[in-house]
């Protein structure tokens, strides 16, 4: 059945009904940056995967998402933000809905965005930098609720704003707020003291806050919930470390520090979990550690702490890396000119391989492949390959650079964004 005609029909639904194929959160479905779809074209064509539609965007940093037909994202136009509905196989606008904001950020970066919506069931969160979530019908475009965490909380402004995306876990919407404690802002931020709302859980349909709990600071990491111990369990790689917590209480279970030393560190890479072992990485000091959570307390398996800086492991910025059979894919650096792809053995941190000047990539993991799309527009299929690096096919997008966004796969299109610009490209040939 041709795409479009399937478009059309998922649009006449009052509102999305999550598919197979969906990519309705950060990260994808599993929170991992892999997707379960089969097929894709490879190699792709030597002047690149063919442009099925394309839009201009306004201002932000975050990637698309995907649910039952529609795709949503989240810019800014002028004094506004934006969260946008359009038809997710053909570009085709259905709604928008707007906020205004006076969000200036203190490094001089692009005031938008940082944070993707969450679509669950028949609505669709959103975050915005200056600590607005509101809450809106998939189908329409209106409001439902809407907090001004800031407000209602208190934080001090982070580097770069709000960035973390919440997660849903059964009735309850999971939101990294933050809160510090009510007093000028420090010169040194790392003095900044939380007050005890690291995490905000609210009712997801009525907004109603259910539990405020967690001593720590936002970081730009999202939370997520998986399976630790037999038990579920919320991490979120926080400001100042690991914090392991009770998704339906609040409880926190454990805490892990690991930031890097110096003012200006920001954790922004998500936990990678592999069974009962979880690995962090940054790119500002620290590197990465690879955690044991069995017995419900963290125990350090590797480390980079005690290694020099061209010695450790992997240093990954804001992509989280990739778990694939015991070996884990990641953009390593800080600085666009030290950065590169590489391989290392999850057990033991040692590097398998290295692809130096890669500038920094976000990756995405389908079909075998892992598909590297670098922050100047460079779109990349690798084939997963523990002994070297290797690469199948590249291509220069066109896209301006930040392309800080990670490649999202649904229903065949790869959507990649850059600096005002969203392309959707057939990855996987559509049935006919």
């Amino acid at each position: 059945m041709p795409r479009a005609f399937v478009a059309f029909l998922l649009a006449l639904l009052p509102a999305p009904t999550l598919h197979a194929a969906d990519w309705p959160t950060f990260l994808g479905p599993t929170r991992d940056g892999v997707s379960a779809e089969k097929g894709i074209i490879a190699p792709w064509p030597a002047k690149g995967l063919k442009v099925v539609w394309e839009c201009e965007l306004g201002i932000g940093f975050a990637p698309p998402v995907t649910a039952g037909g529609r795709l949503f994202h989240a810019d800014r136009f002028g004094d506004d933000i934006r969260l946008t509905a359009r038809d997710a196989a053909t570009g085709k606008f259905l709604w928008k809905y707007e906020y205004p904001t006076e969000y200036e950020d203190r490094y001089g970066y692009d005031p938008g965005p940082r944070a993707c919506p969450v679509v669950d069931g028949d609505r669709v969160y959103l975050y915005g930098p200056e600590g607005v979530l509101v809450c809106l019908n998939t189908a329409t475009g209106k409001e439902v609720w809407k907090v001004e965490t800031r407000e209602k909380y208190f934080f001090h402004q982070n580097f770069f704003g709000c960035g973390s995306v919440p997660v849903v876990d059964g009735d309850l919407l999971i939101l990294p707020v933050g809160g510090s404690v009510k007093n000028l802002r420090p010169a040194d931020f790392r003095q900044v003291k939380p007050n005890g709302t690291a995490l905000v859980a609210f009712d997801k349909k009525t907004g109603e806050v259910k539990y405020a709990a967690g001593d720590e600071l936002a970081s730009y990491a999202s939370p997520t919930v998986a399976t630790i111990n037999g038990k579920k369990t919320g991490l979120y790689f926080a400001r100042g470390g690991l914090l392991g917590f009770d998704p339906q209480t609040g409880k926190t279970l454990f805490h892990h520090p690991w930031r890097a030393k110096i003012m200006e560190s920001v954790n922004a890479s998500n936990p990678v979990v592999v069974g009962d072992k979880v690995l962090l990485t940054e790119c500002y000091g620290a590197g990465s550690v690879l955690l044991d959570l069995k017995g419900g307390k963290p125990k350090e398996v590797w480390s980079d702490s005690d290694k020099d800086a061209g010695d450790q492991s992997l240093m990954c910025h804001w992509n989280t890396p990739i778990h694939v059979a015991g070996f884990v894919y990641g953009s390593s650096g800080r600085h666009t000119e030290d950065s590169d792809i590489r391989c290392i053995d999850l057990a033991t941190g040692d590097v398998k391989w290295r692809q130096k000047r890669t500038k920094r990539c976000s990756l995405t993991l389908a079909d075998g492949h892992l598909i590297s799309l670098s922050e100047y527009g460079e779109l990349a299929l690798l084939k997963v390959n523990p002994a070297k690096y290797d690469e199948v096919s590249k291509y220069d997008t066109g896209l301006e650079y930040p392309c800080w966004a990670a490649p999202v796969l649904s229903n065949g299109l790869l959507y990649i964004r850059g600096k005002g610009k969203l392309q959707a490209l057939e990855l996987i040939p559509a049935k006919k």
